[in-house]
């Protein structure tokens, strides 16, 4: 994703590389879409772990997911929202560039406390994604 939002959006919006930018970005939505979507639910699954709330996870994910431009970031950041019980998006400042998105979430702003439960929840996220595609490819082997 960090080059979707980086490198490729830059091309998109310069008319040099307007053509390449735009195909690469939505072959990149193409391509995450099943992942983003796996790792929405896994950070349900995961929230409890925790200390977040699953059903708050779930909660905003269907919610408020499809609000961010982005048909794939939105999921994943609106699923760890309702997990965190924080509020993401609003106005949102890359270097000189002012984005306003939509708001993901009911609670307050994140604050530096929130910072930690997000490590870890994501560090739940991935130990899990890496357990299942492992459990994935050991079933594999099997079979044959």
């Amino acid at each position: 994703m960090a080059v979707h939002f980086g490198m490729v959006d830059a091309c998109h919006r310069s008319s040099r590389y307007g053509r390449f930018g735009w195909a690469a970005a939505r072959l990149d939505d193409v391509a995450n879409w099943v992942p983003a979507r796996i790792t929405a639910a896994l950070t349900v699954a995961c929230a409890p772990l925790v200390g977040g709330s699953a059903r708050g996870a779930l909660r905003v994910w269907l919610r408020d997911g499809a609000a961010h431009p982005s048909p794939n970031s939105g999921r994943c950041e609106a699923a760890a929202a309702g997990a965190l019980g924080v509020r993401l998006g609003g106005r949102n400042v890359y270097g000189s560039r002012v984005e306003v998105r939509p708001v993901l979430g009911d609670g307050s702003r994140p604050a530096s406390a929130d910072i930690r439960r997000a490590v870890r929840l994501s560090r739940a996220v991935w130990t899990a994604a890496a357990v299942l595609a492992a459990a994935g490819r050991l079933a594999r082997t099997r079979r044959r």
